[in-house]
């Protein structure tokens, strides 16, 4: 990069970042945190758990925009000192850093743009993800508890909580079904982008004879939302059966039916739950779980009928296979939704899937 470049690129930066204060109203931001500190301290604000932790994500959320902000802006005006300073004398070492510095600030620009892009109404929700694997017994098993790691190192990247809701071993290895809460601000907004099949190809760990195996996973993910979200259940369009819990751990093993699982019989939704302790936690948790998923199959519905009305003829279902994740006979995880595709297979298993993530969202609210 020449003297020349870092101009232009600063030139862009700033424009950037007066986007970014146009769109932010920076003032009512700080207006509103103000407000909900006071909620804070207000007596009795831990009566009702479920709305002060709405309370706290709401606050949190709204200060990591502004000081992201502020973190942004200060970048800018370092770098164009740097710059001035470098226009007067030029030096090697301080050009490397200017350098540096400059195509780090561009990807937090880029993270803090698709924050702003994130607008939907339930967005800035926690996410409940569901690994389901699909035929292939023991060898897609094993990819679900692949799977189920990999969005654990992405959660714990983002400094979110993971939380097991559910957890169903598999016979010989990985996992039948699991079921997380991954709680933190955007959880939802970014994780929806991963809903859909994952497809693995690669020598099977199982298979004597060394042979190549495919395996599909599919990935269910819906907005956590709050108890004053009205979904509409009416007590006889569900059936509600106990068992006793299991899991991978000791923590998920107990020896009373207290795990819950929940049919809505209209729509054959089901959801479980054996995280807590008590039966009666498990069916509240349960019951939250269930109003996301109709809340979900809603959206879809309405997204197929617009879908109809345009004349479209993509498909808006979620099930479709939306990556493929090939470690033999060469090594690429590739999303067939936006051809991104990245080398580095064992990066992308450790967490790494913000690239895929990043495209499919940009594309997505493109499209809207």
């Amino acid at each position: 990069m020449e003297l020349a470049e870092i101009k232009s690129e600063l030139e862009k930066m700033k424009t950037r970042l007066a986007q970014f204060r146009g769109s932010l109203d920076l003032e009512e931001k700080e207006t509103r945190i103000k407000e909900l500190e006071i909620d804070m301290t207000e007596p009795g604000f831990w009566d009702d758990q479920s709305k002060a932790q709405t309370v706290i994500n709401e606050a949190n959320g709204l200060k990591h925009l502004v000081t992201s902000f502020n973190e942004i802006e200060n970048s800018v005006d370092d770098i164009e000192v740097t710059y001035e300073l470098m226009k007067e004398e030029y030096d090697e070492e301080l050009f490397a850093e200017l350098e540096e510095n400059v195509n780090q600030l561009q990807k937090l620009m880029n993270d803090f743009e698709l924050e702003l892009l994130l607008s939907d109404p339930y967005d800035a929700n926690n996410a409940i993800l569901e690994l389901h694997p699909g035929a292939g017994g023991t060898e897609s098993q094993d990819w679900a508890s692949l799977l189920l790691r990999m969005y654990q190192r992405w959660a714990e990247g983002k400094n979110y909580t993971v939380e097991t809701v559910d957890y169903l071993p598999g016979d010989e290895a990985g996992v039948k079904s699991v079921t997380l809460l991954i709680k933190g601000h955007n959880a939802y907004g970014y994780l929806k982008a991963e809903k859909g099949v994952h497809r693995l190809v690669r020598i099977s760990p199982f298979d004597s004879s060394g042979r190549r195996h495919t395996s599909f996973v599919s990935c269910d993910v819906t907005p956590e939302l709050s108890d004053d979200v009205d979904i509409d259940i009416k007590p006889e369009e569900i059936k509600v059966d106990t068992y006793r819990a299991s899991g991978a751990g000791g923590q998920h093993v107990n020896t009373t039916d207290s795990a819950v699982r929940i049919t809505h019989i209209p729509t054959n939704t089901i959801v479980t739950c054996q995280n807590e302790r008590s039966q009666i936690k498990n069916r509240e948790a349960a019951m939250k779980m269930l109003k996301s998923k109709l809340y979900q199959l809603e959206i879809e519905k309405q997204q197929q009928e617009l879908a109809s009305i345009r004349g479209e003829q993509k498909e808006i279902g979620w099930g479709s296979q939306i990556r493929s994740y090939v470690f033999h006979p060469y090594t690429m995880v590739k999303d067939h939704r936006t051809n991104i595709e990245v080398g580095n297979g064992q990066s992308v298993m450790d967490g790494n899937i913000d690239p895929f993530i990043d495209a499919y969202l940009r594309e997505h609210m493109n499209d809207q």
